[in-house]
């Protein structure tokens, strides 16, 4: 029987991603320690999601490490020389997380996520070899995300009961 070498950079370099997942899942954890627990009209309370996404993240970096640990990912496909990341999509994709981030609860929910959106949408356009979007594509990605964060924000406010920051206290932005 022939072994071939795995199509990965490093097992130590995929302890190193699986770790640091644990770690952010930690880190996580952590914080959702701070957030009262008080359930809402759905019965649950805010803290539930952070936890939940803790718990997954947790259970992906075990098993990350576990698999590094053990011959790595020994069946994935090797990259070709053609193929390398597209740094320029992951900037796009990293400032439309940061900018939600950032904006939230300067021009509320529905206007940060939108404009997340729009900046994602462009970084995998581009990611995908597209061209630079005219103002007709751009427009479509505004109206997409709008039409995404508008029923959001009104299940999280109205149905949930949970407060999502908005620039209006009508509750519709």
């Amino acid at each position: 029987m022939q072994h071939h070498a795995p199509a990965t950079p490093s097992f130590h370099l995929q302890t190193l991603v699986g770790m640091g997942i644990v770690a952010i899942a930690l880190g996580l954890a952590f914080g959702a320690l701070s957030i009262p627990a008080d359930a809402g009209y759905a019965g649950v309370g805010p803290n539930f999601l952070p936890w939940v996404v803790a718990v997954a993240l947790l259970v992906c970096g075990v098993y990350m490490v576990y698999k590094a640990r053990n011959g790595g990912f020994r069946h994935m496909e090797a990259l070709g020389e053609d193929e390398k990341p597209y740094w320029p999509g992951f900037a796009w994709m990293s400032a439309g997380l940061l900018s939600n981030a950032a904006l939230i609860t300067t021009i509320g929910f529905v206007f940060s996520c939108t404009l997340c959106f729009v900046m994602a949408a462009r970084g995998l356009r581009m990611a995908q070899g597209g061209t630079a979007p005219g103002v007709k594509s751009w427009l479509i990605d505004l109206v997409t995300g709008l039409l995404i964060a508008l029923p959001v924000y009104w299940m999280f406010t109205k149905f949930l009961a949970i407060n999502l920051p908005g620039i209006t206290q009508s509750g519709w932005l």
